[in-house]
């Protein structure tokens, strides 16, 4: 038997979109296994790294979502802290995990960057699914024809999409989960 893969559906909040440069202000991580069993979760709203400043864009952005905005800004703790209790929740799993996320190109390089300042280890290697691009190859489309809006009403259950880190993790993996198993029935 192979080593036991635990999906961890993740989703940051930010105020840019360059980590190190911008902040990460919320993470929520969903561990999944291939059966779509929820095995844990993980939710932390960070503070702000010294000297960094939120983009514009970003910002305005924000003003649209106020609640989700709140959300993340409170209970707030230190980036080194949060990234210390991630990585010991992440070495807790009963398998080795993937990093899964949509778009994983956004969320990964913050988690990547922040593992490595202020704890110096990343257990996901470059281990890492995008979930569009995962749409793309079950799909047999173009990258950009595989939107959510494109895929198949079953790989989604009722799952709230809130900008809240931890509830867009878990509506992710369930999305996720949904496909895998579409992927291997059809195999």
């Amino acid at each position: 038997m192979g080593v036991i893969e635990i999906y961890v559906s993740t989703d940051v909040e930010t105020d840019g979109p360059i980590a190190g440069r911008h902040s990460m202000l919320s993470i929520g991580s969903a561990a999944y296994d291939a059966d779509k069993r929820l095995l844990g979760s993980f939710s932390a709203n960070l503070e702000t790294l010294p000297g960094a400043l939120p983009d514009p864009t970003t910002a305005a952005w924000w003003a649209t979502q106020p609640e989700a905005w709140a959300a993340c800004r409170q209970d707030m703790e230190s980036p080194r802290i949060v990234m210390e209790r991630y990585l010991a929740w992440l070495k807790s799993l009963p398998g080795r995990p993937v990093f899964v996320a949509y778009p994983s190109a956004f969320d990964f390089p913050f988690v990547y960057w922040y593992l490595m300042e202020f704890v110096g280890e990343n257990p996901f290697g470059y281990s890492v699914i995008d979930i569009k691009t995962y749409a793309m190859a079950l799909l047999r489309q173009p990258y950009r024809a595989c939107s959510k809006q494109a895929m198949p009403p079953d790989w989604f259950d009722a799952a709230p999409h809130t900008h809240v880190a931890i509830d867009d993790a878990i509506e992710q993996g369930r999305l996720f989960c949904n496909m895998l198993k579409a992927n291997l029935a059809a195999g």
